[in-house]
């Protein structure tokens, strides 16, 4: 049975460091050294803020966010217990939820595997602890947003914390040169879930994490928004065939391309999502992603949120409504709930630099909400479109989410996307997982 642990009685002040992302470090290049060996940091002025959090990571129980490509961590040392700890109590975490753990290079990754001195005299020196299935993945997509699960050493380096009693860990090397050189200048991984309360959207900015946890720890580093949006892929190569056990930012169709993964196959639906035993991986278990407003999630094969509203029973107030309408690829304006037209609009304050596509876009109505009996005008709608593509969605997602919670919306009707390409999987499961009712 699992127990939540307490959010921290004694509140931090907490402090936001801004981090220049540029020339923090690189990957040592000697001729006989693999690719992603050994990372080095620079010494550069824009090192200060990392340095200042890592020698609080060193010493301190209070975890520290920082920026991922995928979403914001909330990171501590994962190999002490008492660090480990205080990300359980800084979240609301469930303590029988795993933490993935976060390396600088494979040097720090073959530390953590490193056999014992019998399995060493078995191998003859000639055993490399990182097991051959993950080599293909390795050299395709790290560093990036693709966690693997290792088996756990005995005794294990890490804090029995990070395992939630699993006799493996999830582990992966970010794309982020800023998560890379605070690693290295800790001198250990860093166990890191996502830097917000537990149960809410994922952040991708530094304001989204000062907005949840604002009083819980007391350093955020701010390396801008994140590129990805959504959280890494989990996959378990120690079984056959391996398994997805979270979709993330690589597609089961980019795993299946490399030598060993062409059989790889979903395991994300399994008991465990149930209740019925612990979770394998992160974000199995437990609903999560979710605002404070109701979410109905239609599937992309939906026709239109107006049809649902007058004829799937979702109940409005008589006044003062506030919906919330997340479009992406086919929805009209407003998912057809207007009586009116759009009055004007303005623009999220966490604008995504990050991207390519257009920054999202806020467009509010005045009183222009349909009663869906009748014909008054009952409220008014928040309208976001995140894009068509699945990559501008993924980014938005969880932005868009915050925005509308903020503007203090009653529902939030969700146009959903494919889930078959690219990473349309992921975005569907944090909507499947946000939503309170799923129309199909």
């Amino acid at each position: 049975m699992s127990q939540d642990l307490p959010r921290q009685v004694e509140r931090q002040e907490t402090k936001i460091l801004k981090v220049i992302t540029s020339n923090l470090g690189k990957f040592r290049r000697d001729a006989d050294s693999e690719k992603l060996k050994e990372w080095e940091v620079s010494q550069t002025p824009s090192a200060g803020p990392l340095q200042e959090a890592a020698d609080y990571l060193k010493t301190r129980d209070i975890p520290v966010a920082f920026p991922t490509e995928t979403v914001y961590g909330l990171g501590a040392d994962a190999t002490r217990s008492a660090a480990v700890k205080g990300i359980y109590s800084a979240k609301g975490r469930p303590s029988d939820n795993p933490l993935i753990i976060h390396i600088a290079d494979l040097d720090m990754l073959r530390h953590l595997l490193q056999p014992t001195a019998q399995e060493k005299e078995a191998a003859n020196g000639a055993h490399d602890q990182i097991p051959k299935v993950y080599k293909p993945l390795i050299e395709r997509f790290w560093p990036g947003p693709l966690t693997i699960l290792m088996p756990n050493p005995t005794p294990s380096k890490l804090a029995p914390e990070v395992t939630a009693g699993l006799k493996t860990f999830g582990v992966r090397m970010p794309a982020s040169s800023l998560a890379r050189s605070l690693i290295k200048l800790v001198g250990a991984p860093l166990a890191a879930p996502s830097a917000n309360a537990s149960t809410k959207p994922s952040p991708t900015t530094a304001a989204h994490v000062l907005e949840d946890l604002d009083g819980h720890i007391e350093l955020i580093l701010d390396g801008g928004p994140c590129s990805v949006g959504v959280e890494s892929t989990v996959v378990d190569g120690l079984c056959n065939p391996p398994v997805v056990l979270r979709p993330g930012g690589v597609s089961i169709d980019e795993l299946r391309k490399c030598p060993g993964w062409e059989n790889v196959e979903k395991a994300y639906k399994d008991h465990s999502e149930a209740g019925q035993a612990a979770p394998r991986a992160p974000g199995m278990k437990y609903k999560h992603y979710s605002p404070k407003a109701q979410v109905v999630l239609y599937e992309a094969t939906y026709p239109n949120v107006q049809k649902g509203v007058e004829q799937q029973g979702v109940e409005l107030k008589d006044s003062g409504n506030v919906i919330g309408v997340i479009r992406t690829r086919c929805w009209q304006k407003g998912g057809g709930l207007l009586c009116g037209n759009f009055e004007g609009h303005e623009r999220l304050v966490e604008h995504l630099e990050a991207r390519n596509q257009e920054d999202i876009e806020l467009e509010v109505t005045s009183a222009d909400l349909y009663k869906s009996l009748g014909g008054a005008t009952v409220g008014k709608v928040l309208d976001i479109s995140i894009g068509k593509d699945t990559r501008s969605i993924a980014q938005g997602l969880f932005s868009a989410l915050r925005e509308l919670d903020r503007r203090g919306a009653d529902v939030i009707f969700v146009e959903g996307t494919l889930d078959d390409e690219d990473i349309g999987a992921a975005v569907m499961n944090r909507l499947r997982k946000a939503a309170s009712q799923i129309k199909v």
